[in-house]
């Protein structure tokens, strides 16, 4: 049994970064799973707390074995330069004992624009800074593990645990489970 953590939208925040890298290896998890958005704070959004790409890279280099990631709208080529891992991809396939795991931003797809799924699968997307689960019509379900760094609506500081057939979303600020659903 695998235990996955999927995190988005650190957007440069080396204070939340951290953060998040102390709780995967609290976790004891076997993959990160980063789900876009990880140097650039993007035009619209504030700079986030402690806002230091070069300081963000540095500790995700240091974790690149552990990291699965895709590219979200913010992130680009340059950013790609810098990392030692690859994340230019939309999207990312990964099987998971019984299911597959569509782990994308969300920017391209997401609840609204589905890309191919079967029953049992699931759709991991940031993108939208709230966390979120669904379940989709023909048996699949949709999660949004919330944001890092610029959590939106009044939502902590948040990342997901995938451990069996439990997803727990917690509070980066406190480690606390504030959201827990079984597929």
């Amino acid at each position: 049994m695998s235990k996955l953590i999927f995190a988005a939208d650190i957007h440069g925040s080396a204070y939340w970064c951290k953060k998040l890298l102390s709780a995967f290896q609290e976790e004891g998890a076997d993959k990160l799973c980063l789900l876009g958005d990880l140097l650039y704070h993007g035009p619209r959004n504030d700079f986030p707390k402690d806002y230091c790409p070069k300081d963000v890279f540095a500790m995700l280099n240091a974790t690149k074995e552990k990291l699965v990631c895709v590219r979200g709208n913010c992130d680009s080529e340059v950013d790609q330069m810098v990392l030692d891992f690859p994340m230019m991809a939309d999207y990312a396939l990964l099987p998971c004992e019984k299911r597959n795991l569509f782990l994308t931003h969300g920017h391209l797809f997401n609840k609204e624009i589905l890309p191919p799924l079967q029953a049992g699968d699931l759709l991991l997307n940031g993108h939208f800074h709230t966390p979120e689960f669904t379940p989709l019509a023909g048996g699949a379900y949709y999660a949004n593990c919330g944001s890092v760094s610029l959590p939106k609506d009044g939502t902590p500081n948040s990342y997901l645990v995938l451990d069996g057939d439990k997803l727990i979303w917690k509070d980066l600020s406190t480690g606390e489970t504030f959201k827990e659903e079984t597929l």
